[in-house]
């Protein structure tokens, strides 16, 4: 089992930028991919983005193509997003995942552990 903790949630007005970050502990890390879903009031937790387990595969989803970046440090057990341009329909809570596999991938059923979710808001 692996233990996930996001932090860097914020409210921000939109056109800033925000990083979330997610420390790991437990499993070792570097063993499976990761992801970030997000999920807004009255809405389905939905795909962001995900990284597989070396940082060498990358895809995010189309409604924050461009503007988000996920990235993920190994050595330090922690993975990134980097928000860019940042849009209210932006605003949701953010969780971050660790998968079952080591390719990346979006659905919600492979992924086996979860963080608490961290609070982004954009205000327009």
């Amino acid at each position: 089992q692996v233990q996930l903790v996001e932090s860097g949630g914020q409210l921000v007005q939109a056109g800033g930028s925000l990083r979330l970050s997610c420390v790991a502990s437990g499993r070792t890390f570097s063993n499976y991919a990761m992801g970030w879903f997000r999920q807004a009031p009255g809405k389905e937790r939905e795909f962001v983005a995900t990284i597989s387990w070396n940082g060498y595969s990358t895809y995010c989803a189309d409604s924050v193509k461009g503007r988000f970046t996920i990235s993920r440090d190994n050595a330090k057990n922690t993975m990134y997003l980097q928000m860019n341009n940042l849009k209210p329909d932006d605003t949701a809570v953010y969780y971050c995942a660790a998968s079952r596999l080591r390719v990346i991938v979006t659905t919600i059923t492979s992924y086996r552990d979860w963080g608490q979710g961290i609070q982004v808001t954009v205000s327009s």
